[in-house]
């Protein structure tokens, strides 16, 4: 008589014993690299992004992280230091269909989502879809655009699909928006809402080149400056994207992902009272998600089928920091959201989960 073996635990569920990995099949085995098609196809797009872009290489990283973890990204920066071009050439390389959007501020919702029109040669009212329903999108300046308008994205950013008269429709897939704004402006510049800000997987911080980036600069865009090429398209990045789910995550590295996004919610009670007084509203279960989803990206683009706990380290200011929400004693004393994010990992120790740790961290 044979016995009936127990069934597997759901694939992306969180288990409870340390011993079984996180969102992995607990049989697999994480020794092996991902396969070498794949690891080609990100060098050859992350070369492709670089041609164009020179330095900021966090900023490509990151972007690509956000791409292979079906999460959208904020850039942030003061002008003229790449925002839009890297939007434009990452769209350039991923292949699809591609839309700009320029925000100003009298910019309406409809002119992003689209609209009814009355057909009077027809004598009935038809659904225009707007230039939202395209694989990535570039929101350009999207501060300068009213809460209502940054608010029409709240919807096709969460569920994928847009309503318009009563009529769903799904965007395409793979669906990514890229997303820009200038953070030194005060003049016709409106705040993120908090919802929508939530619903970014990362902002990215953009910093002034250095002085031998600024050269390079000068002598690859003055004149003739390079384009990109079309290194993926839809078919192709959505198997990317289901290699990175692929990722084995240890149940210690999601405790750990668990654990760093709960600080912010009660820091007290993991030695940090104070900030306490400091911080509104912590991370949502949606940073805690995302900070995993990009970690698993992370890895797969580092050349690994596993995530270490540094990959969710390196991630988490730029997850976790745009969705706090700061009290008004940390606004009025200047306190950024990013070193609090940073205090954070200071108390949250990381777990070790293989012997060859520290030689695995200095290779990632």
């Amino acid at each position: 008589m044979t016995s009936e073996q127990p069934p597997r635990p759901y694939r992306h569920s969180v288990v409870t014993d340390p011993t079984v990995p996180y969102g992995a099949d607990p049989s697999a085995s994480a020794s092996s690299s991902p396969p070498a098609g794949d690891i080609e196809l990100l060098d050859r797009a992350l070369f492709e992004v670089k041609r164009v872009i020179v330095g900021q290489d966090r900023m490509v990283e990151r972007m690509l992280v956000a791409m292979l973890a079906r999460g959208h990204c904020l850039l942030e920066g003061v002008p003229g230091v790449a925002k839009t071009l890297a939007a434009e050439t990452l769209a350039s390389v991923i292949g699809g269909s591609f839309s700009r959007i320029q925000f100003t501020p009298d910019l309406v919702p409809s002119d992003i989502v689209g609209t009814r029109i009355y057909r009077s040669s027809e004598d009935r009212f038809d659904v225009e879809p707007g230039p939202v329903l395209a694989n990535l999108i570039l929101a350009d300046e999207i501060n300068r655009a009213p809460a209502k308008v940054q608010s029409a994205l709240l919807e096709v950013m969460a569920e994928q699909q847009v309503t318009i008269g009563g009529r769903t429709f799904p965007v395409p897939q793979p669906f990514l928006v890229l997303a820009t704004q200038n953070p030194i402006e005060s003049e016709g510049v409106y705040q993120l809402p908090e919802a929508q800000r939530d619903r970014f997987l990362m902002k990215i911080d953009i910093t002034y080149p250095t002085v031998g980036e600024e050269l390079a600069i000068l002598y690859r865009m003055s004149v003739h400056p390079p384009t990109a090429r079309p290194v993926l398209d839809p078919a192709r990045l959505d198997a990317l994207q289901h290699a990175a789910d692929e990722v084995f995550v240890h149940h210690a590295v999601a405790e750990y992902a668990v654990r760093l996004v709960y600080a912010t919610r009660d820091p007290a009670g993991f030695g940090l009272p104070e900030l306490a007084g400091l911080i509104a509203f912590g991370g949502s279960p949606r940073a805690t998600l995302g900070l995993v989803a990009s970690a698993r990206a992370l890895a797969l683009l580092r050349g690994r089928e596993w995530v270490l706990p540094v990959d969710i380290r390196d991630l988490a200011r730029d997850v976790v920091a745009h969705r706090l929400v700061l009290s008004f004693d940390a606004l009025v004393d200047g306190v950024q959201a990013g070193d609090i994010v940073d205090r954070v990992l200071q108390v949250v120790p990381e777990p070790r989960i293989a012997p060859q740790q520290d030689e695995l961290r200095v290779s990632a």
